[in-house]
């Protein structure tokens, strides 16, 4: 994710994950029927139960997001959408793929492929107050390392991400979201937090090591030294666990003397974890319910804003969430804490084509809020898709809220065009 100069940004995630350092509050959709409680604390400005957040959406946009949105609470659908689009792609050959998808998921999740149609959806996000968070679609899992010529590649891609995130009128405060995964194998992140967590490492080493200067790490092989070496100029080139990794990450932001920013997010990755953990005979490092996640999502939440509201100049957050609760929790703290809305320190964040209700409630009450923006062809966004869909599959079967809204906002128009053409 590229950062204002000066500032580095932690992204929030379990260390044991292959995705390196970017860390992540682990949840589990345990419970989910008292996920959705009224939290009695919270600001009552946020309405979210309000249809007419979507009255700046087309007849088109409503009646899309209808339609996927119910085949998203299929959790068949959901599970196996890998393997369904990958036999519709083998059946109607890949133009007939791209014109099925295109007009229906991708138009839906994916900004565009293109400069100019990027520019046209990210034009109609800012009029509506949002601001993009450009997400380049690469990452790799373990077992599908492909070596550095494709690292390098997947390097230039996101310069240009980075070019294109700056060069253009909407790109109000841009940034840009990236997998160290597409810049570094899997296998050797697996390692990695494996060795820091056994002995942390001195963190002059990695500023030595991405200034330039041939470093040798403790615990790795000449090859595995190699390449992590060139990961490390690569994260140059661009720019840069829970509640106890985020107190170490404030700790050394004030020894060291950088400004700290955090992309709180609430879980990913679930399934892999778990299995992971029972092959090697780990305790299991999901939370074990729904409210235990909340608890600890909230707890490092909490945490931030109150090093914020001391000194908003040295740290910033993303709430990276689709929860309701945490959205109002923040949005009510920063209140009692004196933190401003627009000041930049805090800021929000969903996925583009998901939450809009939350989205557009937060932009139209004056908070800063970023939707996470893929963009690509059809084949590009394809794994990129069908990951996201996999871990926000609780998210995808959940959200009854958001089209039981877009539906009463549907009849709403179809009544206005009744009584207009009676």
């Amino acid at each position: 994710m590229f950062v204002p100069p000066g500032r580095m940004l932690y992204s929030i995630s379990r260390p044991s994950l292959p995705h390196l350092l970017s860390l992540r509050l682990l949840g589990t959709a345990a419970s989910r029927t008292t996920a959705v409680k009224q939290n009695k604390l919270l600001s009552g400005t946020l309405n979210f139960d309000d249809p007419s957040a979507f009255r700046v959406k087309s007849w088109g946009e409503l009646l899309r997001a209808l339609g996927i949105f119910r085949l998203c609470s299929f959790p068949v659908l959901v599970n196996y959408c890998g393997k369904l689009m990958s036999v519709a792609r083998t059946l109607l050959g890949k133009r007939g793929f791209s014109l099925l998808l295109r007009p229906t998921v991708y138009a839906q999740f994916v900004a565009g492929e293109n400069e100019t149609e990027i520019s046209q959806s990210m034009k109609k996000m800012s009029l509506l107050g949002l601001r993009p968070m450009l997400a380049v679609p690469m990452e790799e899992d373990l077992g599908e390392s492909t070596g550095e010529k494709r690292y390098d590649d997947n390097m230039e891609a996101m310069l240009d991400c980075v070019r294109m995130s700056h060069s253009n009128a909407w790109s109000r405060d841009p940034m840009m979201q990236l997998k160290v995964t597409a810049l570094l194998s899997p296998e050797l992140c697996v390692k990695l937090t494996t060795l820091a967590a056994q002995q942390p490492y001195d963190l002059s080493l990695l500023v030595k090591a991405m200034d330039g200067e041939t470093i040798s790490f403790p615990g790795l092989e000449e090859k595995e030294n190699a390449h992590f070496l060139c990961g490390l100029k690569r994260l140059n080139k661009i720019a840069e666990e829970s509640r106890s990794l985020l107190l170490e990450a404030l700790r050394l932001s004030d020894l060291e003397g950088f400004c700290l920013g955090v992309k709180l997010v609430r879980g990913a990755y679930m399934d892999k974890e778990r299995k992971l953990a029972a092959k090697e005979g780990r305790v299991d490092p999901i939370h074990k319910s729904w409210e235990d996640t909340n608890h600890s999502y909230n707890g490092s939440l909490d945490v931030m804003l109150e090093v914020i509201s001391q000194k908003p100049e040295c740290h910033r957050i993303i709430v990276a969430t689709h929860n309701e609760e945490s959205v109002r929790r923040a949005a009510e703290r920063m209140e009692e804490l004196g933190i401003e809305k627009n000041g930049g320190s805090v800021c929000f964040g969903q996925l583009l084509g998901m939450c809009d209700h939350v989205s557009l409630t937060l932009a139209k009450e004056s908070y800063i809020v970023y939707k996470s923006v893929p963009y690509g062809s059809v084949d590009d966004t394809l794994p990129y898709l069908v990951r996201r869909a996999q871990e926000n599959r609780t998210v995808l079967q959940g959200i009854r809220k958001e089209r039981d809204l877009l539906r009463k906002e549907l009849q709403h128009r179809l009544k206005l065009k009744l009584r207009g053409g009676s």
